[in-house]
């Protein structure tokens, strides 16, 4: 049986949502959100290994799958990564069939990005691994708390950006 620490709330901001810190760094959550994050990905991470794939992949190949006929301009604006990162990444893709680029319809000198069948199926079997564990912290909790999760994660976007990321994330939903 576990239990949170009594010092998480004390952890927290006198007001929320304001730039007032508390007395010590909120340690407890920091650390956290590392665990939760390192969790999250190591599922994924053991797959993409046998592919001879890392991190930046998974993340190439989820974005791509979730938005077929993405550019490489918007891409690069989601990830914000280099260029020449993307391009390595983005060049084993393609090789191994797992991406396809295609010249655009109204514009001959943009790409286009489409996940191949075997890159659905990779993105589809990676983001399967990632729901199971997310399901299981939801399991317990009720709806409203699901949604103060989602809520927390938008929060931790900066505000310049979080109408973007809602658009992407919530206007992006597919089967």
């Amino acid at each position: 049986m576990s239990t949170v620490p009594d010092a998480i709330p004390a952890m927290r901001p006198p007001q929320l949502g304001s730039d007032i810190l508390p007395e010590t760094p909120a340690y407890d959550l920091i650390e956290l959100l590392f665990f939760a994050y390192r969790d999250f990905v190591s599922d994924p991470d053991r797959i993409l290994d046998e592919y001879g794939f890392g991190r930046a992949h998974h993340r190439v190949l989820h974005f791509v799958d979730r938005q077929p006929g993405l550019t490489i301009a918007e891409l690069l604006d989601i990830l914000r990564i280099t260029k020449q990162s993307l391009n390595r990444v983005l060049k084993e893709l393609i090789e191994k069939d797992f991406i396809e680029s295609r010249t655009g319809t109204s514009d001959r000198r943009q790409r286009l990005l489409f996940a191949t069948e075997q890159g659905h199926d990779l993105a589809v079997k990676l983001a399967n691994l990632q729901t199971r564990r997310i399901m299981r912290a939801l399991a317990d909790l009720d709806l409203a708390s699901k949604d103060h999760v989602s809520r927390y994660l938008l929060r931790l976007i900066d505000p310049d950006d979080r109408a973007h990321v809602e658009r992407l994330v919530f206007g992006a939903k597919k089967s």
